[in-house]
């Protein structure tokens, strides 16, 4: 589709709305919604499972938001991955009481973190983790600030995977399509920005800071676009 050979980032209007915002709140809903629309969950676990050879004991999602996603994909994997210690990143802690009760229901005691990722990242000399995940994440990033987080990212975790918006022009209509399933107007913008700043081939992989990892970024469904970097032994 014209228009969409090239990533272009822009901001999208939830990210400058306050946490109580109504309009923020309809969006997060939304932002459910899409997820189920588009089975990252079920991609996000399929990935997990695919690139980490033992069950993990430390997870950190980057861009968390309220949790709502991370929950999904741990009632898909908790049964494999009984017992992990999930650290939730966000620029606002979203994740309520109820929500941090169901994830240690499932063995998977929650606790969140409220930072900028790369202020985080930078005083967080000691992190360590199993593996890093992200949800409609990376795309609010140019490609410089990704190069970025990804050369930060890559010493806490050997393992990084993420599921993000595929640039196509059938996922770019799709997203203009939301409002028939009840999409506030924020979610209507929103979601063709993230398409227009989403990936194709090998745009991740070349970000990636060290090319004789084990990277995987391919196609996933009709609108998703993943990609996991193993770290190297030899590294």
């Amino acid at each position: 589709m014209p228009g969409l050979a090239d990533r272009l980032v822009q901001p999208e209007i939830l990210d400058g709305l306050a946490e109580k915002d109504p309009r923020a709140i309809t969006a997060r809903r939304d932002l459910v919604l899409v997820n189920r629309l588009m089975f990252q969950q079920s991609i996000m676990a399929r990935l997990l499972e695919d690139h980490v050879a033992s069950p993990p004991r430390r997870i950190l999602e980057i861009g968390a938001g309220d949790g709502a996603f991370m929950l999904g994909v741990a009632r898909r994997i908790a049964p494999k991955w009984p017992r992990v210690e999930l650290t939730l990143l966000d620029r606002a802690d979203l994740v309520t009481p109820e929500r941090r009760a169901a994830f240690a229901e499932l063995g998977w005691p929650a606790k969140t973190v409220t930072a900028d990722v790369f202020d985080w990242l930078h005083s967080a000399d000691d992190a360590c983790f199993d593996v890093v995940t992200a949800n409609l994440f990376l795309h609010h990033f140019a490609d410089a600030d990704l190069a970025r987080l990804f050369s930060a990212l890559r010493p806490i975790a050997p393992v990084f995977v993420a599921t993000e918006p595929r640039r196509t022009g059938f996922a770019h209509a799709a997203s203009r399509l939301l409002w028939m399933v009840g999409a506030g107007d924020v979610t209507r913008h929103d979601a063709p920005a993230s398409v227009r700043a989403g990936f194709r081939g090998s745009e991740l992989s070349a970000l990636w800071p060290a090319k004789h990892d084990h990277l995987d970024e391919r196609r996933a469904g009709l609108f998703t676009h993943v990609f996991a970097a193993n770290r190297s032994e030899d590294a």
